[in-house]
């Protein structure tokens, strides 16, 4: 690698760590009935929905200051994990007040989901037989009335994109006809068939 391309990767690492840095600088609104606590390197955030629990890695402390959560790091070397702790602990308490939805939609025909009980969803996506998906805990969905939209709902919104991403797995969207599990509002670019030789 070249001088100038390591300057520029320096660069980019830096300007990476210093949005990190200015991200875990905002103070977190803690609304009223949510509460968080420290035991050794896991944070706690309880609120109205639950409880979710976060690593706290070492060099990085949380406060209240003026009735917001604060974020402070112990030196610049833990400038970019300063952001993402601070991103993580804001996911959880929007979490456990408002909670958090992924929407999923199925497009093709005989294509559908169904909840049995309810802790698994059973998908119909052309193979031979049925997917049957159970549900982790902290995690429900609901399917509209068409049985081809669900949304998934949760605390946790790591848990609840991964709960995403692993059914839209299933059947991902058809690069040709764009059948399958795909994310709402999800843009498909569709390719185009091959014709035969003239």
């Amino acid at each position: 690698m070249s001088n100038y391309q390591e300057e520029t990767a320096a660069w980019f690492r830096g300007r990476e760590q210093r949005n990190m840095s200015r991200i875990g600088k905002k103070p977190i609104a803690m609304p009223k009935g949510v509460t968080f606590n420290v035991t050794g390197d896991v944070v706690t955030v309880k609120g109205p929905k639950g409880t979710v629990s976060n690593h706290l890695p070492g060099g990085v402390k949380l406060g209240l200051e003026d009735g917001n959560l604060v974020v402070t790091r112990d030196d610049e070397s833990k400038r970019a994990i300063h952001g993402l702790v601070r991103a993580l602990v804001n996911n959880a308490v929007e979490g456990v007040t408002k909670g958090w939805t992924k929407n999923l939609e199925i497009v093709g025909i005989g294509y559908r989901a169904e909840m049995k009980g309810k802790g698994t969803v059973v998908f119909t996506l052309g193979y031979s037989h049925p997917i049957e998906y159970p549900l982790p805990a902290g995690i429900e969905v609901t399917v509209d009335p068409k049985l081809t939209q669900l949304a998934i709902t949760g605390i946790d919104r790591q848990k609840v994109g991964q709960v995403a991403a692993e059914m839209r797995s299933l059947r991902p969207p058809d690069p040709y006809k764009n059948k399958g599990v795909r994310y709402a509002g999800e843009k498909l670019k569709k390719k185009v068939g091959k014709t035969g030789a003239k």
